[in-house]
């Protein structure tokens, strides 16, 4: 089965796309939606405009559609970015990074049941804490680009899940009550290098945004 990925170039929509080829579906593009609205209530936004380097290093088609981000009308724009996908690669399902998030899966759900085709989430309900760890276990090199809740703060940016970092956000979640995995917007990621990519991603340069007490906003260049 074809099957495009909605892509934000963070972990979940990689890891997402990595289980569906192990699952032996055939990835043929990838869907990017590059929101104007940095508070998008459905798309990732910290170094989206990088996805074009990462779907390079996969040697996977691009669709980048832009979209103002406003509350529900951004979901014509998702539909538009399917429907394209549909019509130049006969994908016929479409791969979603969603764990958690009713209200994503379910706005995609439909736009997938409009268009008719199927909607995969292969990362639905994935416990937290063990889903870290797996990222590693894989081989997923990844950064935070974008942190939006305390105790988080500026110096998590750019930092590596790795070890010390998961043990750390582990004890944060049980204090605080925060998603160890960020499920609930708690940060954002993007990824250097995974099995799907024919070489790794070099940072070359970074920068910072401080939009609140609590929330850092991160971009990155890499080559």
């Amino acid at each position: 089965m074809k099957l495009g990925v909605l892509f934000s170039g963070g972990k979940d929509s990689l890891y997402a796309a990595y289980l569906a080829r192990k699952m032996g579906y055939e990835i043929v593009c990838l869907i990017s939606i590059n929101s104007e609205n940095k508070e998008s209530f459905m798309f990732h936004t910290p170094s989206i405009g990088k996805t074009e380097v990462q779907a390079g290093v996969m040697g996977i088609p691009l669709i980048v559609q832009r979209t103002k981000g406003e509350k529900e009308e951004e979901l014509k724009d998702l539909k538009e970015a399917i429907k394209k996908a549909k019509e130049n690669y006969e994908i016929e399902g479409v791969v979603t990074g969603a764990i958690g998030s009713i209200y994503q899966a379910s706005r995609v759900q439909k736009i997938c049941d409009e268009l008719g085709i199927e909607c995969f989430n292969p990362l639905w309900q994935k416990e937290e804490s063990n889903y870290l760890d797996e990222l590693l276990e894989n081989g997923f090199e990844i950064i935070l680009t974008g942190v939006f809740a305390y105790p988080l703060d500026e110096k998590w940016l750019f930092r590596k899940i790795d070890k010390d970092l998961i043990k750390e956000i582990k004890a944060l979640a049980v204090k605080y009550k925060i998603h160890p995995a960020g499920e609930g917007g708690e940060y954002e990621t993007f990824v250097l290098n995974c099995p799907l990519y024919s070489r790794g991603l070099k940072l070359t340069g970074k920068s910072v945004t401080k939009e609140g007490e609590n929330s850092f906003r991160g971009e990155v260049e890499v080559k």
